[in-house]
Parts: C-alpha cells; structure tokens; sequence
C-alpha cells in the first residue's frame, strides 16, 4: 500500500486535498442497472464486472484522486445466497480491488481504496444507519475478519471503512487495523445529526478514541459518508478539534420521499463544488460524494478546489 503516502505519511497532513469518487451505485443505476436484492451493486462483481469498471473511469476521468472499489456490499454470505462456493465469493471480493487498480493504471494516477462497508449493508435492512445489529464488538471482529483479509491484500493502497454506525464496529476495525502491517485506513461514519454518529456517541468522542491509530501511521483520516451536506460542517470540525484530518464525502443532499416514490430537495453540483471548499477549509483532506452524486459533483469539486488554490 506505498500510494497510501501520497496521502498522509505518519501525523502530518497533506498538500492538498484528494478528491473521492461519487456514488457507484447512483452510476450503475445511471447505465440502466436494476441493483435491487440484498448484495446490491455487488452482484455486478460476478455478473458485469466491466461495467463496474467503467463507472471507475468514468470518475478517474472526471477528475476523482481516489476511487473506492465496489466490496461495501460484499460478503461470503451474500454469494453464497446466490449459490457461489466459499472460493468464487472471496474471489469476487478481491475482484473489487482488481477492477479500480487496473483502472486506475490504465488512467495513469490515483488511488485505490478497498471499500468495507458496515455489518448492516450486508444486512441489507438499513442498519447501517442505526447501528441496531444482533452482534457485539467481539462478534463484529470475527465478521469482517474474512473479507478484511481479502480486501487489504488485494493491492489497494487505502482502505475505506464507509458508513459505520456504532462506535463498537469501529473498535472492530481498529483491532483488525492494528493487526494489518503497512494498512492506510479512513473511518466515515453515519451519522444522525451535525454532532453524533448514529449510535448516538458524538463524533469528537469515537476520533479521539481512533486518534492513536494516527500515531502508528495506520489512521488516514476519520469523517462521514451518507450524511445529508448540511451536517457536514459540524462534523468535520468535531474532527479537527480531536486533531485528526477529516474525510468527507456526502450525499448529494436530496432526500427520499418514501411515499410519492421520488427523491426531492437540492442535489446540483454546482453547490456541492461550492460546499467542499468549505469542508476542507473546516480541516477536510479527502473530499467527494455517495448516494445521488455522479461525475457530474465530482468534476464541481475539482473545479472548485482548483479555483479556490486549494489543488
């Protein structure tokens, strides 16, 4: 993982700020893929995996530094739902990894994060968001040990540990991180409001607890991922005050209207641009977009970096 200094290289910080991809699955979707069903835009590892690669360059292209490969989703369980042998799901998990490198290389510059998400997206009942599981932090550890393993020797140069909900999945983590020689690792957490992630424990709190793995030169940076724009600000500074860099990358600020069936509010990209230079102004060194931002918010943000000086 040496392209993991390009980012930080022990407690410093950055030169710039490095600008993360968008929504993968809002690009799928935008090629005319039904993601319905419990391993999400996962399935497409197995099924379509040039497709998965093309939404990789698709934001290489539109100025992403980072691209986040498609494991959020991934797990053993959910292939073998599909009737895939122990082997052929770790396979495709890797697969993740191998499809952004090789993007990447072919683009010529970047970063590849190997993306774990929260026990709760392979639960597939949005728990990701509430932290409501059936596991402790012990049970936690043992779960995502497995594909861990996988993914952080797939060639990745950082890992992204996205939208986890409780402060006990992030111990889970930060064991399996200390156990993982050469790892770069970002934690982005769901969060309920401006000041607590969605377990309930405020964020300042769970990166003061993370702050020593900085020290080892292992912890990249702590934020948020999946939150609505607004909340961003407040939690980016909680960050700095535990004086840890932030990563952020939002959704697009649109919410959904579970009743009418349609997404409603602002999601322009544009204003997204616009509100990334204040997130790295706030203490942000890794800034980009998730659920309902395409190429489009990508290239805002690099625009808007560079206008800004901040690139």
């Amino acid at each position: 993982m040496d392209r993991g200094s390009m980012v930080t290289e022990g407690p410093g910080r950055p030169e710039r700020p490095l600008v993360v991809d968008g929504g993968l699955a809002t690009r799928l979707e935008a090629y005319g893929r039904d993601l319905g069903g419990g391993l999400w835009s996962a399935r497409l590892l197995a099924e379509e995996p040039e497709l998965i690669a093309r939404v990789h360059r698709d934001y290489f292209e539109a100025g992403a530094d980072v691209a986040i490969a498609a494991g959020y989703q991934a797990s053993v369980a959910g292939f073998a739902s599909l009737g895939y042998s122990r082997r052929r799901a770790l396979e495709s998990i890797a697969r993740s990894v191998e499809l952004a490198v090789g993007e990447r290389d072919a683009f010529g510059s970047g970063l590849v994060a190997a993306g774990i998400g929260p026990y709760g997206a392979a639960r597939a009942d949005g728990s990701e968001y509430t932290g409501d599981y059936d596991l402790d932090e012990e049970g936690l550890y043992h779960w995502h040990r497995e594909r861990w393993n996988v993914l952080t020797d797939s060639g990745a140069d950082l890992v992204a540990c996205e939208t986890l909900p409780s402060l006990a999945e992030a111990r889970a983590l930060a064991r399996l991180t200390l156990e993982t020689p050469g790892a770069r690792v970002w934690f982005s957490f769901s969060c309920s409001d401006g000041e607590r992630i969605s377990d309930g424990t405020p964020l300042r709190e769970v990166a003061a607890e993370l702050a020593p793995l900085r020290e080892s030169g292992r912890l990249v940076a702590v934020g948020v991922n999946c939150v609505p724009p607004r909340y961003v600000p407040s939690l980016v500074r909680a960050v700095a005050s535990a004086g840890l860099p932030a990563v952020a990358y939002p959704n697009s600020g649109e919410g959904w209207d579970a009743t009418r069936g349609v997404w409603t509010g602002s999601g322009e990209s544009e204003r997204f641009g616009e509100a990334a230079v204040s997130w790295c102004r706030e203490g942000a060194v890794l800034v980009g977009g998730c659920c309902r931002t395409g190429p489009e918010h990508v290239r805002a943000v690099r625009e808007a970096l560079e206008d800004a000086g901040l690139r």
